[in-house]
């Protein structure tokens, strides 16, 4: 049994990815990918690795997400399965890469600063 293991990362969220041979069944914590993501967006976001990679319907992924909202799950969750991808088959790496699918997305939200109601917001500037 190939049993493939990885880990994405996307914001605030870390998904961890095991990928087995099946139907194209996903099940992220626990639950139906369709109940755990409502929106159709988030479910080809994270069904993007295996559309570009032509192995739809071939793998089942049973994931578990915790931290950030749900945009960032799903591009986590996408991340994580494009790498274990790779890993059970190292020849997708280039139709993935050239997605930019393996590619760890660095945008973070910028810290809030003291003094400010936001991280670059000012109050309303008053002469007088």
């Amino acid at each position: 049994m190939a049993e493939n293991l990885a880990a994405g990362r996307r914001k605030r969220s870390v998904a961890r990815v095991i990928l087995l041979p099946g139907t194209g069944k996903v099940i992220v914590n626990e639950k139906p990918v369709e109940e755990y993501f409502p929106r159709e967006t988030l479910r080809m976001i994270l069904m993007q690795p295996f559309h570009v990679a032509g192995v739809t319907g071939k793998y089942d992924a049973i994931v578990t997400v915790n931290g950030g909202g749900l945009s960032g799950q799903a591009g986590a969750i996408r991340h994580g399965i494009a790498r274990a991808l790779v890993e059970l088959n190292p020849d997708l790496k280039p139709k993935l890469k050239k997605e930019g699918l393996l590619t760890r997305d660095p945008r973070e939200v910028e810290r809030k600063k003291y003094g400010q109601p936001k991280a670059r917001k000012r109050f309303q500037f008053s002469k007088r």
